[in-house]
């Protein structure tokens, strides 16, 4: 569990940021959760990433929104994975 808290952390900071240069620090934040968590807990914590950064979304304008639409695009394509 602290490593979905530690990595909704960052992702609510990068969104809070809204720096587009910011999304490989996104990717990162989501590429080493995964790699920490057990595969049969993996869909459902990035389930629960996205909610929030959906949440995060709808509450920004402008580039937060656009950086926040960008990191759901990522978590979306690692679902599909």
């Amino acid at each position: 569990m602290p490593h979905l808290k530690n990595c909704l952390e960052i992702l609510r900071h990068l969104i809070a940021k809204g720096d587009i240069n910011g999304a490989s620090y996104a990717e990162r934040a989501i590429n080493e959760y995964l790699e920490v968590t057990p595969a049969t807990a993996r869909k459902s914590g990035l389930r629960v990433i996205q909610q929030d950064v959906l949440i995060q979304r709808d509450a920004v304008i402008g580039d937060r929104r656009s950086f926040a639409e960008i990191v759901n695009a990522y978590i979306e394509k690692k679902l599909t994975e």
